[in-house]
């Protein structure tokens, strides 16, 4: 009988005062942009929780990516024992879990995607945006509810 895979929680934590990771390879690349491994993830202010997740493959592609906490703070993903092999995951606290945005005309229109987190090992400088198996998240979840 083959073992029952297992399932680790992914909560991230807080986001360092300053924090750029200068190149990351997309292990698990974005749904859409199978071509697209290198990522620059830069917070665009020190001390902001908002970041820019841009592509080195491309020029002009880029995601505007958030921790969730401060707006779910509930949110707490599960991914399988192959996204924590792909991404070097040895604890939770290796992880740094972000979502990505659709930017409305302000903040009251923005959106965020709950469905498919992106997960940051900062230390292995690797990433991958996971689609859950959770049905009920969101893709475009308000940010202000």
């Amino acid at each position: 009988m083959a073992p029952t895979p297992t399932e680790t929680t992914v909560e991230g934590g807080a986001v360092p005062e300053s924090l750029e990771i200068p190149v990351i390879e997309m292990v698990r690349p974005l749904p859409g942009f199978p071509d697209h491994t290198r990522f620059a993830l830069v917070q665009l202010e020190p001390g902001s929780d908002l970041f820019s997740l841009t592509s080195l493959d491309e020029e002009g592609l880029r995601f505007l990516v958030v921790p969730p906490m401060h707006f779910f703070p509930d949110y707490a993903p599960e991914v399988g024992d192959d996204v924590v092999e792909d991404l070097r995951i040895e604890s939770a606290a290796d992880v740094l879990v972000l979502v990505v945005l659709n930017p409305g005309a302000g903040l009251g229109d923005t959106t965020a995607n709950l469905a498919a987190p992106l997960l940051v090992n900062p230390g292995a400088r690797v990433a991958g945006q996971i689609v859950l198996d959770e049905p009920g998240l969101p893709v475009a979840a308000p940010l202000l509810g």
